[in-house]
């Protein structure tokens, strides 16, 4: 094991440059990326082996490995992620979307537009990819920008920032969900993400927000006037769906999976609520059995009057948005399974020793560092959250992050927090947000590196700052 261990870390070093050198310079999607550099690193742990005298093969039966890893994780996370993006497409394609935003904006108040702009970004984001959600909300920003005569710049900035803060952090977003997932977080397990990733990304929001309101008020936008109103964007819709029925989609699942999780809190013998009831009340907080809750009652918003062909090609097309992180995450859980197949995590083990040197805390900094390494060299927060994850549930006993808080799953939470602060860092040219968000907001290519790059620097290092004293409180 001494001589194989720096040799498996070097080749795992290497398989991780592979990822961003493909995904950088040639542009190969990440899928291909992930599938190439796991045969990779498959292979050179197998020549490692074979070479030290290990007394059993490493990665016994590689393509059989690749392929069980690559269904294991599907089979535990990949209707909760399609479901999820279905109800997010649900909600935007009937108009949902605008309610809240619309909701949020009557709280706030047009006094205040740059805040209004972050909180309905924020909202608006949680089920609805963050790309979609600007180009949704986009003519509110440009309609308030000539209401308030505030920069659309700023606006720009402070809406881009709150829908990038949930889109990173918060399921039913598909990265959060997909990392929770390769990390070992159980179905009874997610709600923890849900409520740890609340503040995390709040704080992330605002940071964002304070960064639009102090840093780019002198920047210029070339929006023409001519642009559609928000009025005009809402007259697509018929008949747009009330508060209550907008939200329940997204609220009932979330209630429905706290209720089960404290329903399985461990009490005396047994858990806090059992017997038939008990559970009901387990069942119905499944991520899966929630979520497909949540799709009927987002499906109840379609307006009578639509055709089963319009419904048909809505959820076609949450299918489509759906497919890329679904085949990324089962990419990653084929590496997942290959580095398990490795006595890697022993050997980081032995390096760290009693724990003083990388453990804890300092192993959530190494977390961050790396998910941040990946997303800004492939551009993907989805990617980097999947891919980072993938490579951290094998390490995380070494890191000292398998611990719990009685029934929290603490460990693990918290290299999901410190994964999702780096996955923001930072959004530039090989990222399709960063287009949309200066396509949109008329920014051109300096002007948006000065206020949605920056931005999303300054949001990944608050939220850093804020897991970092959680995991100090609680690990």
């Amino acid at each position: 094991m001494s001589t194989a261990g720096p040799a498996l870390l070097a080749a795992l070093a290497a398989s991780i440059a592979l990822i961003i050198f493909l995904c950088g310079r040639f542009k190969l999607h990440p899928f291909l990326a992930i599938v190439l550099s796991t045969y990779a690193f498959g292979m050179m742990a197998m020549g490692i082996g074979a070479a030290t005298g290990a007394d059993e093969r490493f990665v016994d039966n590689l393509g059989t490995t690749i392929a069980e890893g690559f269904g294991t994780i599907l089979a535990s996370i990949g209707l909760v992620i399609l479901f999820g993006t279905i109800i997010g497409k649900v909600l935007e394609r009937t108009g949902a979307a605008v309610t809240l935003a619309e909701a949020v904006l009557k709280v706030v108040g047009k006094r205040h537009p740059a805040l209004a702009m972050s909180l309905i970004g924020w909202v608006v984001s949680i089920p609805v990819f963050c790309d979609s959600g600007y180009v949704v909300l986009s003519p509110l920003q440009r309609s308030i920008a000539r209401k308030t005569g505030k920069n659309p710049v700023v606006l720009g900035t402070a809406l881009a920032t709150g829908l990038y803060a949930s889109h990173t952090f918060v399921p039913p977003t598909p990265g959060p969900i997909a990392a929770a997932g390769n990390v070992g977080i159980g179905s009874d397990g997610l709600i923890w993400v849900i409520l740890f990733s609340i503040p995390v990304s709040l704080v992330a929001a605002l940071a964002g927000l304070a960064w639009a309101l102090r840093r780019t008020g002198n920047l210029e936008s070339k929006l023409p006037d001519a642009h559609q109103t928000f009025e005009e964007y809402k007259a697509q819709f018929d008949r747009l769906p009330s508060l209550s029925r907008a939200l329940t989609p997204i609220l009932l699942p979330i209630v429905l999976m706290a209720v089960g999780s404290v329903a399985a809190f461990p009490s005396g013998d047994g858990t806090l609520v059992d017997g038939a009831f008990g559970s009901l009340l387990k069942d119905l907080g499944n991520p899966v059995n929630a979520l497909l809750i949540g799709v009927l009652l987002a499906l109840a918003l379609l307006p009578s009057k639509l055709d089963a062909k319009a419904l048909t090609t809505w959820v076609a097309e949450g299918l489509v948005d759906a497919a890329p992180i679904l085949v990324i995450t089962g990419a990653g859980g084929a590496f997942g399974a290959v580095i398990k197949g490795t006595p890697i995590a022993d050997y980081i083990a032995t390096l760290i020793g009693d724990g003083s040197a990388v453990s804890g805390v300092t192993a959530l900094l190494v977390l961050f560092a790396l998910a941040a390494l990946l997303k800004t060299a492939q551009g993907s927060s989805t990617a980097a959250l999947i891919i980072t994850s993938t490579l951290a549930q094998p390490l995380l006993p070494a890191l000292g992050l398998d611990g719990n808080l009685g029934s929290i799953p603490i460990g693990q939470v918290m290299a999901v927090m410190a994964i999702g602060a780096g996955a923001m860092v930072v959004s530039h040219v090989n990222d399709s947000y960063f287009w949309v968000v200066s396509q949109f907001s008329g920014m051109d290519v300096k002007t948006a590196y000065r206020a949605q790059t920056a931005a999303t620097l300054v949001q990944g290092l608050s939220a850093l700052v804020v897991v970092l004293v959680m995991g100090a409180l609680l690990l």
